[in-house]
């Protein structure tokens, strides 16, 4: 953003929004910095033309003026997170505030209200004027004492609603690493059909490049006007799959008590440095979620795969043990019918300050299994068994797990565990 005004400088509620994107909540995320000054600022001014979808997405995120934002949900994905912030600010340092900062849902505007009003303040009885009759003033009385009754008669005659659980191993350990969000970081779908289309593997460098995600890399120097728009589309377009809005959708479920500390997040707007502290989630093989492919030395059960989109896709067991095989192929593509094999893997983050649980699947019907897999609490019981724990570990246990599914016409069906290991940190 440019520099604002001595004008709105002096203004006491934008002093406010200075000392919310200094705190330390806010130092490590400057999207939400910028995003939290940009709709600031033209709430205060009174711009409110300025914020829509598509202009914050243009002048925050620096998005093309013809993006789509039915295709790119990245501007309501980081609204959500800064709704998530301020409220943690003003629960902790902010909470000596005089005045609090909303943004309310389905609206981009920033609202400012005084703290007094975070607590509707129960309305005093005004006397009444007397009465003539003693049984009218006895009249409040009885009517309290009658909704008493009723209400103690429902009491005892309905069970109390019980609270959601708190989210099971192995999510708990995500959960138990502090007050930060879980970033749950799903496949970018556009990321493995641009494979495909170019019929070689790209690493993480690539794909992080400017040059990749604008398109440029396309290798036939004369496209056809139709494969220009593609690549096109495929470059400034968010798109997942249903296995991954699956595996979303049942890590919610789990995580009971503590779901609104989930952030859903595209792999395109990661970047490395938010690799250095938190707990993740990553959704999606290296053919379809290329953050997986930074993991990769850590674990045994490795994906390979040989020409893309001709070769079958498989994990190689590093280190087979007695009755595991060195390689585990899967379906030839998804949608078809066979056996199919995941791995579920729990490990740390190289400099300690995180956790990070991966769900990988050979196609996606191996990665929405992984996630039905944990849903199961007879399952996570047998994966338990399997690694040796016998109770509840008060420290993280990190571990990997190599699955096996049975898809149907492109469903998971049952399950069940084929190897399992311990990491070592």
């Amino acid at each position: 953003m440019t520099e604002v005004d001595p004008e709105l400088k002096a203004d006491v509620r934008w002093q406010l929004i200075e000392r919310i994107t200094a705190s330390p909540s806010f130092l490590k995320s400057a999207r939400l910095r910028d995003l939290l000054r940009f709709m600031a600022e033209r709430s205060l001014r009174g711009q409110p033309q300025d914020l829509t979808e598509h202009r914050i997405g243009s002048a925050v995120f620096g998005k093309p003026q013809d993006y789509s934002v039915v295709e790119d949900s990245s501007v309501r994905v980081h609204v959500r997170q800064l709704r998530l912030k301020l409220h943690e600010y003003f629960d902790g340092e902010g909470r000596e505030e005089t005045c609090i900062v909303e943004i309310p849902k389905g609206a981009y505007t920033t609202l400012f209200r005084s703290a007094e009003q975070r607590t509707a303040a129960v309305p005093t009885l005004v006397a009444a004027r007397p009465v003539i009759k003693s049984w009218i003033r006895l009249l409040p009385w009885a009517l309290a004492a009658l909704f008493l009754a009723t209400t103690l008669a429902a009491w005892f005659r309905h069970p109390a609603i019980q609270p959601p659980p708190p989210p099971p191993w192995p999510l708990a350990t995500l959960f138990n690493s502090g007050d930060h969000p879980v970033q749950v970081v799903v496949a970018d779908i556009n990321y493995g059909m641009m494979r495909l289309v170019e019929e070689k593997p790209v690493s993480l460098e690539q794909y992080l490049s400017p040059s990749y995600r604008s398109g440029q890399v396309f290798t036939n120097p004369h496209p056809t006007g139709r494969e220009t728009r593609m690549m096109k589309y495929l470059s400034g377009s968010l798109l997942t799959s249903y296995a991954d809005l699956v595996v979303v959708d049942t890590l919610m479920r789990l995580s009971g008590t503590s779901s609104d500390r989930l952030a859903i997040r595209s792999a395109r707007e990661l970047r490395p440095r938010d690799l250095e502290e938190g707990t993740f989630v990553f959704v999606g093989s290296p053919g379809s979620n290329p953050w997986v492919s930074y993991f990769q030395d850590k674990l045994n059960f490795q994906e390979r795969e040989g020409v893309v989109g001709e070769s079958l896709k498989f994990f190689q067991n590093l280190h087979p043990k007695a009755g595991e095989q060195e390689l585990y192929r899967g379906l030839t593509f998804t949608g078809s019918s066979g056996e199919d094999f995941a791995t579920i893997s729990l490990l740390p983050l190289a400099n300690g300050r995180g956790s990070v649980l991966i769900l990988q699947g050979l196609q996606q019907e191996g990665t929405e299994a992984a996630g039905l897999f944990l849903a199961d609490a007879g399952n996570r019981q047998r994966l338990q068994e399997a690694l040796g724990i016998t109770s509840a570990p008060g420290l993280p246990v990190y571990f990997e797990a190599l699955i096996r599914t049975q898809a149907v016409a492109g469903a998971p069906n049952a399950t069940s565990i084929v190897a399992t290991r311990l990491l070592h940190p």
